[in-house]
């Protein structure tokens, strides 16, 4: 990202500004991902709403932080909502609220999106690829610099508990296994690929 602000400037002489982050482990990325799944399942018609997510990765600075960004992200919009609605009661509304324009300002990217839908967003780390149980995960900034490559632009700032997964799993079968079961799903054999 230094690297691009600086040709920008050095093209444009002016500072290049954001509107959004977009990849992992940005909020938006996780957010266009439901939404990409949300309507797969409108276009499979099912009733039933995804409540849960689950993002896989061999990566705990990407994969398992931008899931965990996500999952808290979700969290702080359930009790916003929750809160909302129960302001709307105590008002005598009927439990639908205006959003502010603060709020929007703050996730812009939502209203093009739809707000989420899902509940949770849990984080499972494949130990094949990048991963090695063994790695310890750095709990001040500047060691991430120095040991661990954190890949995540300067405005986010380092959580060490987002690098936590929900589970691990030896690999990507091994994951997809471990959803069926939590998700209580019995596959179909006809329909399983080998």
């Amino acid at each position: 990202m230094v690297c691009l602000e600086n040709i920008y400037k050095k093209i444009t002489g002016k500072e290049l500004r954001y509107e959004a982050l977009i990849g992992k482990p940005s909020e938006v990325t996780y957010h266009y991902a439901e939404y990409l799944i949300r309507m797969q399942a409108a276009a499979k018609q099912w009733e039933k709403p995804i409540r849960t997510l689950y993002a896989i990765g061999d990566n705990l600075m990407t994969d398992i932080y931008g899931a965990n960004l996500y999952n808290r992200y979700l969290e702080e919009n359930a009790r916003r909502g929750s809160k909302a609605r129960l302001q709307a009661k105590a008002a005598g509304g009927t439990g639908s609220t205006a959003v502010s324009q603060e709020d929007e300002i703050d996730n812009p990217w939502e209203s093009e999106l739809a707000s989420a839908a899902a509940a949770s967003c849990r984080s499972v780390l494949v130990c094949t690829g990048v991963s090695s149980p063994h790695t310890e995960v750095p709990s001040d900034i500047r060691e991430t610099i120095t040991k661990t490559v954190f890949h995540g632009h300067r405005d986010f700032r380092f959580d060490p508990a987002l690098v936590e997964p929900d589970h691990v799993v030896p690999d990507v079968d091994a994951a997809v296994d471990l959803i069926f079961q939590l998700e209580n799903f019995t596959p179909n054999e006809n329909h399983r690929t080998p």
